[in-house]
């Protein structure tokens, strides 16, 4: 992980667990995609740390937005996008089998949170 990049402590939202669990795979994946081969590290790594950023932007989000729904739908999106980008990673032999195992456990448990917190919102319309 980059020096000098500072991640909020997870203990600072036990109250939403979805949160705590995306921080833990968002600290282990900047690791991972930090020994990505030189030649795809500024792009293809770029891509999926971006979308990991950008779902833990929209977790926050959705915690304060009145209009919940929406944002979580478009974080879901961006689940099945990381799913498709770090497939591509294994394949290509960016990271190892037990690392892909692991991102795809990870992203299964927060997706199973998100479907719940998706359909508690619908009870809600």
């Amino acid at each position: 992980m980059a020096q000098g990049v500072l991640i909020p402590s997870s203990e600072n939202y036990q109250d939403l667990p979805i949160f705590v669990q995306w921080m833990d795979f968002l600290k282990w994946l900047l690791h991972t995609t930090e020994k990505f081969p030189k030649k795809v590290r500024f792009t293809f790594s770029d891509r999926i740390n971006n979308l990991a950023l950008n779902v833990v932007e929209e977790l926050v989000e959705a915690r304060y937005s009145g209009n919940k729904r929406m944002i979580l739908k478009t974080t879901n999106l961006k689940l099945e996008k990381l799913r498709i980008l770090l497939r591509i990673s294994y394949e290509s032999k960016f990271f190892s089998h037990e690392a892909y195992k692991h991102a795809m456990y990870a992203l299964n448990e927060v997706g199973k949170m998100l479907g719940g917190w998706i359909k508690q919102q619908d009870g809600k319309a």
